[in-house]
C-alpha cells in the first residue's frame, strides 16, 4: 500500500490538517477497532481477566517487535513519569547514586531526578547545550565513579534535535554507567534497535507518533540489567505470580516483569497495540524516509518564508517536529486551529510535526498560516 493510501485510516484528515503528532496522534481506524475488541468483550463477558491480560501481553509483544527486543524485557506502566520514577527507585545501585541528565529533557524526567535528590537518594548534575545536541564531551567533566545513569532524550521536545544514542551508550558504558533514554518524541518515526544502539533502558508513551491514547507507557530494560535492579515503586503485577495473593510473600518477576506495577491500563493497551501494529505494517524504515522528506520540505519552507527556525537545519540531526520561534506560540496555535490546522505550542515555538500520512501541501498550508499570523 502506498503511504498516502493510509490517510483513509485517519478520518480527521478529511476535515483538518493534522501536524500535532508531537503532542497527540489523530484517531485511526486501527486503534478504534482494537479498542472495540475490549469494549465488546466487556459488554458480552463482563469480567475476563484472561482476555485482558492477553491484550496487555500482545501490546508488549508489539512494542518489543518495534524496538527489536524480547518481550521479557518490556514492562507496562501508565506514563513515562511512572517509568522514570520506577528506575529512580532502584538507586542507589551497586553503591552508585549519581545521575547526569540535560536541561533539554522534558520536565517530568528532570522533576523525577530532583524529587529523589531531595530525599537524599541520588546526586544530580544537569548539563546544558547551546545548540540542543548533547555529546560525550559535554558530559565528561561531570562524570564520576559513582555515576549510575546517563539520562538523555532521543529527540528534543522543544526543537527536535536528535541525539546520537550509539555514541552516548559507548560513552556511558566506558564509565561503567547505564544509558537511560526517553524516546517519546522519536518512537514511531524512525527505526530504533535497542540492541544495535546498546541502550540499557528506554521509556516511551503511545499517544504521539505511536498513534495511541494517553494512559500507557512502555519501559524496556535490558534483561541482564533488569535482573540487577530492585524497584521500590512496585505492585502486584511485578511479582512472579500476580495471582498468588499472599501479601506476606515478596518476590520480583523475571526480567522486566518487575517493572510492572498494579492493574495494567487494559483499554489503553488494546489501543496501543492497534497503533503500533499499524506502524509496523507501514514499516519504520519507510516512515523514517518519509519523515526526512517532510522535514526537508518544512525546513526549506520556513526559510523561504523568512520565518525564525528553531530546529536544526541538517535533516539527519532532527526528529519529525520542526520548531518556529514566534512571539506568542499559544496564540499561533489558536489561530491555526481556527483554520482547521493542528499544531503544538511549546514555550516560544510553534511546532509542526507531520507523520507518514502527511502531505507537503499540509505543511505549506500551515507555514502560510504562520506567516499570515506574523503580519497581523
Amino acid at each position: 500500500m502506498k503511504l498516502q493510501e493510509y490517510r483513509n485510516q485517519f478520518p480527521i484528515l478529511e476535515e483538518k490538517v493534522h501536524l500535532g503528532n508531537c503532542s497527540q496522534a489523530p484517531q485511526s481506524v486501527a486503534v478504534m477497532n482494537a479498542m472495540q475488541e475490549y469494549l465488546d468483550n466487556w459488554r458480552t463477558v463482563g469480567m475476563d481477566w484472561s482476555f485482558w491480560m492477553e491484550g496487555v501481553e500482545r501490546a508488549k509483544a508489539s512494542f518489543a517487535r518495534l524496538i527489536h527486543a524480547d518481550i521479557s524485557e518490556i514492562g507496562v506502566v501508565n506514563s513515562v513519569s511512572d517509568a522514570t520514577s520506577m528506575i529512580a527507585s532502584t538507586l542507589p545501585h551497586d553503591e552508585k547514586n549519581h545521575v547526569i541528565t540535560t536541561v533539554g529533557e522534558f520536565p517530568t524526567v528532570g522533576h523525577v531526578w530532583h524529587a529523589h535528590q531531595h530525599r537524599n537518594r541520588i546526586a544530580l548534575d544537569f548539563v546544558n547545550s547551546d545548540d540542543g545536541f548533547y555529546t560525550p564531551a559535554l558530559f565528561e567533566s561531570v562524570m564520576r565513579p559513582t555515576t549510575a545513569l546517563l539520562s538523555v532524550h532521543h529527540v528534543a521536545y522543544y526543537n527536535g534535535a536528535k541525539q546520537n544514542l550509539k555514541e552516548l551508550a559507548k560513552f556511558a558504558h566506558a564509565h561503567d554507567s547505564l544509558l537511560f533514554v526517553d524516546a517519546y518524541q522519536s518512537m514511531g518515526t524512525c527505526d530504533i534497535n535497542v540492541k544495535e544502539l546498546d541502550i540499557d533502558i528506554l521509556v516511551t508513551g503511545n499517544l504521539k507518533y505511536l498513534l495511541g491514547i494517553p494512559g500507557i507507557a512502555f519501559i524496556y530494560v535490558r534483561k541482564s540489567v533488569a535482573e540487577q535492579l530492585e524497584p521500590t515503586m512496585t505492585g502486584w503485577f511485578a511479582r512472579v505470580n500476580p495471582f498468588y495473593f499472599d501479601s506476606t510473600h515478596f518476590d520480583y518477576g523475571e526480567g522486566a516483569r518487575r517493572f510492572n506495577t498494579g492493574t495494567p491500563p487494559v483499554l489503553a493497551a488494546f489501543a496501543a497495540r492497534g497503533g503500533m501494529d499499524l506502524i509496523y505494517e507501514v514499516g519504520l524504515k519507510r516512515i523514517e524516509q518519509r519523515i526526512d522528506e517532510l522535514s526537508a520540505h518544512t525546513v526549506a519552507g520556513v526559510k523561504a518564508r523568512g520565518l525564525n527556525l528553531a530546529s536544526p537545519e541538517t535533516i539527519p540531526h532532527k526528529g519529525a517536529s520542526t520548531a518556529i520561534r514566534v512571539s506568542d506560540s499559544h496564540d499561533v496555535e489558536t489561530f491555526l486551529m481556527r483554520k482547521n490546522i493542528i499544531a503544538s505550542a511549546r514555550g516560544d515555538v510553534i511546532r509542526l510535526a507531520p507523520h507518514f500520512y502527511s502531505k507537503e501541501a499540509d505543511i505549506d498550508s500551515a507555514l502560510d498560516a504562520v506567516l499570515e499570523w506574523t503580519k497581523l
